[in-house]
C-alpha cells in the first residue's frame, strides 16, 4: 500500500512539504550552514563508490521516485515558509511487517522548540493512515537531542542495535524505539499534545 504523494502535514506554524527543486538553495545553505551540528550523525557509505553523486537535482528526483514508488517519504520542515530540517519516513517493508524507519535533522537554530516531536508524531500519524503498523526510530546512543524527542513521545524503547549503521565515517550502535498503530488509538500527535511536558 502507498500513501498520496505530494501531501502536506500542517500542525500550527509546522508546515511538512515534499523537496521541491526551488528549495534546492535554501536547503543546500541551511546544511552548510549546520554542517559541524549534524555530521557526527549522518549517515556515510561504508565503501567508497566509483559512481559519481546524484547532485541536489538528481537527488530531489530520486526522492521524488522513492515516495512515487512507496519506498520512502521525505518531507522539508518548514516554519514561516523558511526550510528549518527535513524528516523521512523510509525503510518502507509491507506485507505481514507494514512498517517503517523515520529519520530526521534540524537547524540548530530551532532545536529545543518541540517542534521535532511534533513532526515525528505528524509523520507517525501519516504512516498508520497509509497502512503501516508500525514506525521505529534508530538514535546514537550518545545523540541527547534526539533522545529527548523519542522520550517526549513516549515511544517504546526495544534495545540497542550494535554497529547498526555507517555514521561519520564509523559502524555506531543505536538505540532502537518504536511505536505501533494501536499503542494511539486517538494518534501519537494528540498523546503527545496531552502529555504534560
Amino acid at each position: 500500500m502507498t500513501g498520496r504523494w505530494p501531501v502536506r502535514l500542517v500542525h500550527g506554524d509546522l508546515i511538512l512539504r515534499p523537496l521541491r527543486l526551488r528549495d534546492v538553495p535554501a536547503w543546500r545553505r541551511l546544511r552548510a550552514e549546520n554542517d559541524t551540528w549534524l555530521r557526527p550523525w549522518e549517515a556515510t557509505l561504508p565503501v567508497p563508490t566509483a559512481a559519481a553523486p546524484l547532485g541536489l537535482m538528481g537527488m530531489v528526483s530520486a526522492l521524488r521516485a522513492e515516495a512515487r514508488a512507496g519506498r520512502s517519504y521525505p518531507f522539508l520542515l518548514t516554519v514561516d515558509a523558511a526550510v528549518i530540517g527535513q524528516i523521512t519516513l523510509g525503510g518502507i517493508t509491507q506485507g505481514s511487517l507494514c512498517s517503517g524507519q523515520v529519520g530526521y535533522w534540524l537547524a540548530r537554530s530551532h532545536a529545543g522548540r518541540g517542534l521535532m516531536p511534533r513532526a515525528v508524531a505528524l509523520v507517525c500519524d501519516w504512516a498508520f493512515t497509509i497502512g503501516l503498523h508500525r514506525v521505529e526510530v534508530n538514535i546514537r546512543p550518545e545523540n541527547r537531542a534526539s533522545i529527548r524527542v523519542v522520550d517526549k513521545l513516549r515511544l517504546r524503547y526495544e534495545g540497542r542495535r550494535e554497529r547498526y549503521m555507517h555514521i561519520d565515517g564509523r559502524w555506531c550502535d543505536h538505540l532502537s524505539y518504536a511505536i505501533t498503530a494501536e499503542e494511539v488509538p486517538q494518534g501519537l500527535l494528540r498523546r503527545y499534545l496531552d502529555t504534560p511536558q
